[in-house]
C-alpha cells in the first residue's frame, strides 16, 4: 500500500492510497481523552459515519464505502475529477445553473431519507465529466433527523459557503440549486424555515 497524505483536520487524516486508488480516512486518537473513552468515541463516530456513507451511496453518486476490519478507518473508492470549489468558476453560465440544479436533486433526495450532511460546499462535490455525475463526499459531520430545521441549516450553510467561494454570482448559483431541490417533499417548509433563520440572524457571518 502506497498512501499520500492529501489532508488532515482535527479529527481524521485523510490518505489517498495510489496502488489501490482508494481514498482511506482515519480518525485521530486524542490525548487528551481517557484512553477507553477515545477510543469509543472514535468507534462510534467511525460506524456512524460508514454506516451514512452505505445509505447515501445507495441512492445518490457518493462513494460506497468498502468492508473492513479496522473500527477507526474508512475505506472508499477514490473519486477522480475536480472539486466544484476550484472548477465551478470555469464552466459557462448555463453549465453552472445545469450542476447546481443537480446538486439541488441529489440533496433533495437525501434529504427525504432524513439524511443530513453538515457540511455542504463546493468543496464537497466532486465534478466528473457531465453534472449528472457529480459526487457528494465526507459525511463525517453528517447525521440523521427528520427535523425541518437541521434540513434548512444544511441549506443556509450551503448558501453562506456558496456567498464566500463564489460571491461574484452565489445568488444565482443557489437559485438554481433551489430548482432542483423542489423535488424534496419538505421543499416549501424549508424554504420557510430558511426564511426563519435568516431574520433571527443566527447564522449569519460575524
Amino acid at each position: 500500500m502506497k498512501k499520500e497524505l492529501i489532508q488532515q483536520g482535527a479529527e481524521a487524516k485523510i490518505f489517498l492510497d495510489t496502488e489501490e486508488n482508494l481514498i482511506l480516512k482515519e480518525r485521530i486518537k486524542k490525548g487528551y481523552r481517557i484512553k477507553e473513552i477515545d477510543e469509543k468515541i472514535r468507534k462510534q463516530r467511525t460506524r456512524a459515519e460508514r454506516k451514512l456513507l452505505k445509505k447515501a451511496s445507495e441512492i445518490i453518486n457518493t462513494p460506497k464505502p468498502l468492508e473492513n476490519e479496522d473500527e477507526y478507518k474508512i475505506e472508499i473508492p477514490y473519486i477522480k475529477g475536480k472539486k466544484l470549489s476550484n472548477s465551478l468558476q470555469d464552466f459557462n453560465k448555463e453549465k453552472q445553473k445545469k450542476i447546481m440544479q443537480e446538486l439541488g436533486k441529489k440533496v433533495s433526495i437525501l434529504h427525504d431519507n432524513n439524511i443530513i450532511h453538515g457540511d455542504l460546499t463546493t468543496s464537497n462535490f466532486i465534478f466528473k465529466d457531465e453534472e449528472e455525475n457529480v459526487y457528494l463526499i465526507d459525511f463525517g459531520l453528517g447525521f440523521i433527523s427528520q427535523k425541518i430545521e437541521d434540513k434548512a441549516v444544511d441549506l443556509h450553510l450551503l448558501k453562506q459557503a456558496l456567498e464566500t467561494k463564489h460571491a461574484s454570482n452565489y445568488e444565482m448559483l443557489f437559485e438554481e440549486f433551489l430548482k432542483g431541490y423542489k423535488k424534496s417533499q419538505d421543499y416549501e417548509k424549508v424554504i420557510q424555515r430558511i426564511r426563519l433563520l435568516e431574520k433571527r440572524g443566527r447564522y449569519k457571518y460575524k
